[in-house]
């Protein structure tokens, strides 16, 4: 599962200037590409994927017999504070392979360029078209491979489908927001229960998660694929606007306070729609068990008429550490957990992780009807939005000072009624000024 506080990766910046450090220590390179290494491994990751991850170790080192694995629980967010200092170290105290999310791999890369090993010597390209449309994207630049990729979680919308049955709505036949949006006052109005929730104030730093849904929905982000700025666009005003739409119509719960409000309006039933990625149905199932049968998903509506209602909106990978002294060893089972069916599927049962692997997909398990989601076959409902072309997102290394401004911009639109225009232009220029960034308008 995607990290939930990106705080944290505000530090990066702050260690900006040890980057270059690990350009003299690049480690060894172990046994010959090609060769499976030998010795012990540490892996770093985080609850869930950990536990996961060691469930398989027993049947890696059966098959590797010359390699033990240590895998590490350093929770989340701790594991990125660790990350990040070991790299500003030169890589001293790194684990072999690291399990990094998609909005921090890309600060990783830019601020220290020998931290990850390249995995082309490894043979990682033999997987580029095992995985999801744009997951490759995600994790190579410049003909290097830094990672493989792991989760690739789909924007949804999960929806409370007895209440809007109640208020006399019919969810799957909504098409775009403008639609949503009238659905929702009719749900108010019938019901009391409001549409959503968004941390208003912006209390964590994951407060604009469905602004940038909405803005992949539109095949956008912070920054294009040349690191512009592009936060004073139309489709960045357009998505905010939709959210200004969404809160003046008194449909927006205010979330402050970050995950514990939100797993409090699920139980209170005080929200109709979380507008989350694939793994939140786990949470949404562990948190109401007895509204069994309450529940359905469906992809977003579209921003426009006929627009995408499909996004990857975040994902995790594998890393393999620069100055791990046995990188064959290290990226051998990477790629033990990564690209063997058998094991994403053992994962997926476990902890409900949405692989990135699409083999993976032919299990039965992913075409199940869900007893929770009104019998629905929650798992073709993402595996519809994985098997479609997918917008590439780049995150950069600047990406903590947008989401900063962004969510800043975001807070003066909720709690004051600014204009998403001119608060996102504030915004785009800010990060420009903090950055050097061209600002596209």
């Amino acid at each position: 599962m995607a990290n939930l506080d990106r705080r944290r990766f505000l530090q990066i910046s702050a260690l900006a200037a040890a980057g270059g450090a690990l350009s003299a220590c690049g480690g060894g390179t172990g046994a010959a590409a090609g060769g499976a290494g030998a010795g012990t491994i540490t892996v770093w990751s985080w609850q869930g994927p950990a536990a996961m991850m060691k469930q398989l170790v027993p049947a890696f080192e059966k098959l590797f017999p010359a390699i033990k694995v240590d895998v590490q629980d350093i929770g989340n967010p701790a594991i990125w504070d660790k990350i990040t200092t070991g790299l500003a170290a030169g890589g001293q105290g790194l684990a072999d392979v690291l399990h990094i999310g998609v909005d921090y791999l890309p600060a990783y890369v830019e601020k220290f360029p020998d931290g990850l090993a390249d995995l082309v010597p490894l043979g990682a390209d033999r997987h580029k078209a095992a995985f999801a449309r744009g997951m490759w994207e995600t994790v190579s630049r410049d003909g290097k491979v830094y990672a493989l990729p792991w989760e690739a979680n789909s924007a949804g919308f999960y929806y409370r489908a007895d209440l809007f049955e109640k208020a006399g709505v019919d969810v799957e036949a909504l098409q775009t927001w403008d639609e949503v949006i009238e659905a929702g006052v009719k749900l108010k109005e019938k019901t009391g229960v409001q549409l959503l929730g968004i941390d208003k104030p912006a209390t964590q730093a994951d407060s604009a998660n469905l602004f940038q849904m909405l803005l992949q929905l539109q095949d956008s982000f912070y920054f294009d694929m040349q690191g512009n700025i592009t936060l004073d666009t139309p489709q960045a005003v357009t998505a905010l606007t939709i959210i200004k739409k969404l809160n003046d119509a008194g449909l927006v719960a205010d979330m402050a306070g970050g995950w514990n409000t939100m797993i409090s309006s699920i139980k209170k039933g005080s929200v109709a729609v979380q507008a989350m990625p694939t793994w939140f149905g786990g949470i949404i199932e562990e948190t109401v068990p007895a509204e069994k049968g309450r529940w359905k998903v469906r992809l977003p509506p579209a921003v426009t008429a006929g627009g995408k209602v499909s996004a990857t909106v975040n994902s995790t990978h594998l890393a393999v550490a620069g100055t791990s002294k046995d990188k064959a060893a290290a990226y051998a089972f990477a790629e033990f957990v990564l690209t063997r069916p058998e094991n994403q599927v053992t994962i997926y049962k476990g902890k409900g992780i949405a692989p990135a692997l699409m083999k993976a997909y032919d299990d039965p398990v992913f075409h199940q009807a869900s007893e929770f989601f009104s019998g629905q076959k929650k798992g073709e409902v993402f595996l519809e939005a994985l098997s479609k072309p997918s917008f590439v997102t780049n995150y950069s290394a600047d990406y903590p000072r947008a989401l900063k401004a962004v969510t800043d911009a975001q807070s003066k639109v909720l709690l004051k009624g600014a204009d998403p225009a001119a608060v996102l232009k504030e915004a785009a220029d800010l990060v420009g000024q903090q950055t050097g960034r061209k600002v596209l308008r």
